[in-house]
């Protein structure tokens, strides 16, 4: 019965309009529960049913789903390695340092009141980037099992349209080889976002790359941005002993963040020893020196000032990568930014020619390239897909972390929606005292009429696991009663999940 209710509850889904914030394009997505064979027909030529360009989370996970639909598969990716920016140089090696560097502050901030004692702790930076470098390269030899597994054609190389079916690749041995395919996908992920002036060298002057590999430990380091990715590395940097100054033009950090959330995580970040120039801008840069001196102004103009640092980190935000594809000799379409335009379907403009994750608008996140890629192929092979954008969770990996799903209150208010609001204090939850580790909240955000949540944001330890219970209410157009009523262990940090739903229905028991 539960499973035919949750069926029926799916099939009323109504139509979602998705748009990206940056951009007036908007385009809706629907699901359907429709089912269709399995059956697809298959080619006896070397031309592969799907051909995927770019092997980062939506490239490789593309891949293989459409190896398990049946369709003849090849993916080509130029790293030589798979699993894009995200493995190789983002989301996985910055976890593991943000995972090192947490521990090592631990041990120097934590451990004696936890009756600890060492007479000394210091840092192996060495053996610290030895141990990141180590998760990625089992994760990458990991992720090319499965395609092996999965019987996907793995072509090392550089990719590039000769026409709407064909690929050349400059592969990584210095080969070239040309791979055909009815369906193709860009998959091709995106890149640093550079700032006018700003010469990045990976030494002084680092990118997110640069700066999960720093042979030392800078005395002073200024981040260009405020953004998740500025913070995650600030923080690791600003626990391992280095002065750390973020730099943001916009009058807040993270500005997608829920407004109430952001003042608290701010003040947070501050206690910890991070500073923050809001509302300015950099309008020079020396790297004659042994160091780095910025010339900073107000953002609406005003007297200049000098910031100096051994190394500046520029964290402004990331560019859909497509530049060398061979796009416009095929005649893809692209918007203003670069990003291709697609249909519900993932299909460009040329017949044949799809794309998924950072490339189209929508949030620049690995697991968002995912659920494009599963998406794309099952429409490759008659199927539907569907991807609600309103409903990805974001994450920001520092400590305690912030994660989210759904609108911010901000959006609620200006879409002229009566709202209830509930939150929980983790100083109330009785797991977070227990470990001594009780700084954070929950919030809950519901439509007044109908109880219907709307948008649930967390900042406490682990976050990122406790947000995925909220996207999952968010999915079946859950109400705060419906949480609320769950029975939840205890004593764990989720419970405060489940008080801050009654504190938006009715009342908490614990506060």
């Amino acid at each position: 019965m539960a499973m035919a209710s949750i069926a029926r509850r799916k099939a009323l889904f109504l139509t979602r309009n998705l748009s990206n914030s940056s951009s007036a394009d908007a385009f809706k997505f629907s699901y359907s529960l429709t089912k269709f064979s399995r059956g697809f027909a298959t080619s006896g030529s070397e031309e592969n049913d799907v051909v995927i360009i770019g092997g980062g989370p939506g490239g490789y996970v593309a891949a293989i789903k459409a190896a398990q639909l049946g369709l003849k598969t090849t993916c080509i990716e130029k790293r030589g390695t798979l699993g894009g920016t995200c493995l190789n140089v983002g989301c996985i090696p910055s976890k593991a340092l943000l995972h090192s560097s947490h521990m090592f502050h631990e041990a120097q901030h934590s451990f004696a009141s936890h009756g600890v004692k060492f007479s000394s702790v210091e840092v192996d930076l060495p053996a610290m980037m030895a141990q990141k470098d180590k998760a990625v390269s089992t994760l990458t030899r990991g992720i090319e099992g499965l395609l092996k597994k999965n019987k996907v054609n793995y072509v090392k190389g550089y990719g590039k349209f000769i026409s709407p079916s064909e690929v050349s690749v400059d592969t990584v041995d210095g080969a070239n080889t040309v791979v055909k395919g009815k369906n193709i996908i860009i998959a091709t992920g995106s890149d640093v976002k550079s700032l006018p002036g700003i010469t990045i060298d990976e030494e002084k002057i680092v990118s997110s790359t640069g700066a999960l590999a720093l042979k030392k430990i800078p005395k002073k380091l200024v981040v260009i941005g405020a953004g998740y990715i500025g913070l995650e590395m600030g923080s690791v940097w600003r626990r391992l002993g280095s002065e750390v100054t973020v730099v943001e033009f916009a009058p807040d950090i993270v500005p997608s963040m829920d407004g109430e959330v952001r003042k608290q995580f701010q003040r947070m970040l501050e206690k910890q020893k991070m500073k923050f120039m809001l509302k300015t801008k950099v309008v020079g840069v020396d790297t004659s020196g042994d160091g780095v001196k910025l010339t900073l102004e107000p953002a609406s103009g005003g007297d200049q000032t000098t910031l100096e640092a051994d190394v500046v980190l520029v964290s402004a935000g990331r560019t859909p990568f497509t530049a060398g594809l061979g796009l416009d000799k095929i005649g893809v379409e692209t918007d203003k930014v670069g990003r291709i335009s697609v249909n519900e379907r993932f299909a460009t403009n040329v017949s044949g020619v799809y794309a998924i994750g950072d490339v189209i608008p929508g949030p620049m996140l690995a697991h968002k390239a995912e659920e494009d890629g599963v998406a794309c192929v099952e429409f490759i092979a008659g199927k539907h897909g569907h991807v609600d954008y309103d409903k990805v969770p974001g994450v920001v990996y520092t400590h305690p972390e912030v994660a989210s799903v759904g609108k911010t209150e901000e959006q609620v208010k200006a879409l002229g929606v009566e709202y209830c609001v509930g939150k929980f204090p983790l100083l109330a939850n009785s797991r977070a005292k227990a470990i001594d580790d009780a700084e954070g909240l929950v919030k809950i955000i519901a439509e007044k009429e109908t109880d219907k949540i709307l948008g649930v944001h967390i900042m406490a330890p682990n976050a990122g696991e406790l947000i995925h219970e909220a996207a999952l209410a968010l999915t079946y157009d859950a109400s705060s009663e419906d949480i609320a009523r769950v029975c939840h262990a205890h004593p764990t940090m989720s419970e405060a999940l489940k008080e801050a739903a009654m504190a938006t229905h009715d009342k908490p028991i614990h506060i």
